[in-house]
């Protein structure tokens, strides 16, 4: 079973169980029914400060994702996603921003595929 943390307080607009189902999607797409990963959301000042820190770039972003179990962990147990940060105001679609990040700790990466993230993205957000 996939365990999905949320951690600070969801929009309004954006309930926990939507969070859940919407993780719970873009995990399956890639095979993956079982593990934990956490989903923050946060301010501008505090997303801005991860995105220059991790990325090198300077501002706010809309989502930052932060894998941390590779296909084959070393540790036993649940198997540990990683961690979905989002700053709900500089995100024009949370349920995309939440399906974005997840895919993105599952392996996707639409920086360097031919547009296979997105589409899926796209997909799993029409269910």
């Amino acid at each position: 079973m996939l365990e999905v943390e949320v951690v600070g307080a969801p929009p309004a607009d954006l309930p926990l169980a939507e969070i859940e189902r919407l993780a719970d999607l873009a995990a399956a797409s890639a095979g993956i029914s079982d593990g934990h990963l956490a989903v923050q959301f946060v301010t501008a000042e505090q997303i801005a400060a991860l995105n220059s820190k991790h990325r090198g770039k300077a501002g706010p972003t809309d989502v930052l994702s932060f894998p941390i179990d590779g296909a084959d962990p070393l540790t036993a147990g649940p198997r540990e996603l990683g961690d979905v940060v989002i700053c709900p105001a500089h995100t024009l679609d949370l349920r995309e921003a939440v399906v974005h990040g997840v895919l993105h700790l599952v392996g996707m990466d639409h920086e360097s595929d031919a547009g296979e993230m997105l589409a899926l993205q796209a997909e799993l957000l029409s269910w």
